[in-house]
């Protein structure tokens, strides 16, 4: 077995058997004010958190208002900031940096290294349009409303402290293949450094940036005039807690199973002054949704939670604030950290959070919540690192497996289960709450998977394209390697995984709280009708594969206690 050398103090972390327990799971990571994710305990179902929650119209992410959230982010910088490092850079030149999908200060080594090879660094974000078209297989947005503004306000965020620190974010619209290598030409920049990406249509666009930027000419420094050189594009490896490049195995043999004991990097220190950038007219301004295009038309929240984006807005959900541990719950603000969108926009570093529990263990405790915090980074990785064993077929109907089946694609059976008016409280409740505010909880989405492919016979791909349009945490690694699990084409044994919608509910939400919250109709039913209401709510389009809790109920169960970030993809 290989072994990845990582310690966790008094808790060692138990072998990892991916395929065959791997879950969905929105990759929110822990409940201190992070709120600490899985306990060992059996989650309470009904509780005042939730309790309250079915009473309140929205809970903005983070809690704290505009002022706490950026003293806690101010307080936080300075601590991850050395003013020392600026002695050690003697670069030269101008450098690019490209923002992707790492929109943040704190720990993002490609910033520090064109800082540290330039004496000028150019930030730059390039509004890409394909970012906002269809979807591969069935077109839908591939960028949904809630997640564009969520963008919006990350890049207003990541302009304003770039500018603290000395910088500025250039603002593009176009495709970086167009945009990166004529800034190149214009600043004479030498090297364009940005994250490396792993799935196919992020690997297109870096192969497009590097052969512009081979036909831009820069002059030599040399005496010769007619020596020539041509900007470099150097990518970096910053999406994951583990680095790639500490792994014991080369990813195209990632072992199905694995104990977790690897060294982890510790968080790049950012140097205060991050200037002076080039001399620029016009930096340009944060988009608005019209500029984002017709699929992206606002959308407000009107109940459930409302996510402020952002590197200020995720660092102002102070780990060591409050400590509580989470809940496998489905309602409120309090049951997981709801990380997850920040780290698939990179507002926010895995190393930062695993530095930051080890520095609440050491000033505290170890305990159940920071072994599951970490345990669930973990699975995160895992999902990455599949992205690049497997490829693009993560995204094919057979999956890693080449599974063949025949799934339907009754586009009006589809529409029934993604509006939520399949007849079932639970399917719909956590429909309309994805709708509404671009998250979903992690058993509701193992559920909502499982109904459409186990129970309606569904092409998976539809489940995972339809999440790609609305999940604020949509990251294509997670996302589509967690549909080809939970549709069973996977690289994963385990065919039959089902789960019984009478057991979830009478486990999760015994006392309907969560699907009168999103389905007002069941209010004025008892308690106990809610999740089983028979003529008094809408008919059922299809019915259960299963009435009762399958011959793997257990295994699925103890999935409660594990959550990996689940997202979508093409």
């Amino acid at each position: 077995m290989t072994v990845l050398r990582y310690s966790v103090p008094t808790l060692p972390l138990k072998k990892l058997i991916i395929p065959s327990n791997s879950t969905f799971t929105n990759s929110t990571l822990f409940h201190f004010h992070f709120h600490t994710m899985n306990s060992i305990a059996k989650p309470s179902a009904s509780s005042s958190s939730s309790s309250s929650s079915s009473t309140t119209s929205i809970h903005q992410v983070p809690e704290l208002d505009s002022d706490e959230t950026h003293r806690i982010a101010d307080q936080t910088f300075r601590r991850y900031s050395s003013s020392s490092s600026s002695a050690s850079r003697t670069g030269r030149g101008t450098a690019i940096l490209w923002f992707r999908n790492d929109l943040r200060i704190l720990d993002n080594e490609a910033l520090y290294k064109a800082w540290l090879s330039s004496d000028s660094v150019l930030p730059v974000y390039c509004v890409d349009p394909r970012l906002f078209s269809t979807t591969y297989h069935f077109g839908f947005p591939k960028t949904g409303a809630l997640r564009a503004q969520f963008l919006i306000e990350c890049l207003a965020d990541l302009k304003k402290n770039l500018i603290k620190y000395g910088l500025n974010l250039l603002i593009r619209h176009g495709k970086p293949e167009e945009i990166l290598p004529s800034l190149a030409k214009a600043f004479g920049a030498h090297t364009v450094y940005a994250q490396k990406e792993t799935c196919s249509e992020e690997l297109n666009v870096e192969r497009l940036v590097s052969k512009g930027l081979q036909q831009v000419a820069l002059q030599s420094s040399s005496e010769s005039r007619s020596n020539t050189n041509n900007p470099k594009l150097q990518l970096i490896w910053g999406t994951t807690m583990y680095h790639i490049d500490d792994l014991p195995f080369d990813t195209g043999s990632l072992p199905d199973s694995v104990e977790a004991k690897c060294n982890i990097r510790s968080c790049i220190r950012t140097p205060t002054c991050l200037g002076p950038p080039p001399s620029i007219d016009d930096w340009g301004c944060v988009p608005s949704m019209d500029q984002l295009g017709a699929y992206s038309q606002s959308q407000n929240v009107s109940k459930g939670m409302k996510f402020v984006g952002g590197e200020s807005a995720a660092l102002g959900r102070n780990l060591l604030r409050i400590y509580k541990e989470t809940r496998n719950g489905m309602l409120g603000p309090d049951y997981s950290t709801k990380f997850s969108p920040w780290l698939a926009s990179g507002s926010l570093s895995p190393r930062f959070i695993h530095e930051e529990v080890k520095r609440y263990e050491k000033e505290r405790e170890a305990n159940n919540s920071t072994y599951w915090v970490l345990f669930e980074l973990i699975w995160r990785d895992y999902f990455r690192f599949l992205s690049v064993k497997y490829g693009n077929s993560l995204f094919h109907l057979g999956g890693p497996r080449k599974v063949e089946h025949r799934w339907s694609q009754d586009k009006n059976m589809f529409e029934y289960w993604r509006d939520g008016r399949t007849g079932y409280p639970l399917i719909d409740a956590n429909m309309k709450e994805l709708s509404t505010t671009g998250f979903m909880s992690n058993r509701g989405r193992q559920i909502v998977c499982s109904f459409l492919v186990r129970d309606m016979g569904i092409d998976w791909r539809l489940g995972a394209e339809w999440f790609e349009t609305c999940l604020l945490d949509y990251d294509p690694c997670s996302n589509y390697g967690n549909w080809t699990y939970g549709a069973g084409v996977g690289n994963d044994p385990r065919e039959d995984r089902y789960f019984s919608i009478p057991k979830q509910a009478q486990t999760y939400d015994p006392e309907g709280e969560y699907v009168a919250y999103w389905l007002p109709q069941l209010r004025a039913l008892p308690k106990d009708e809610r999740n089983f209401p028979g003529k008094s709510y809408i008919e059922q389009v299809v019915p259960l594969k299963f009435r009762t809790v399958s011959k793997h109920s257990s295994q699925d169960m103890a999935l409660a206690a594990r959550r990996t970030n689940f997202r979508g993809r093409k």
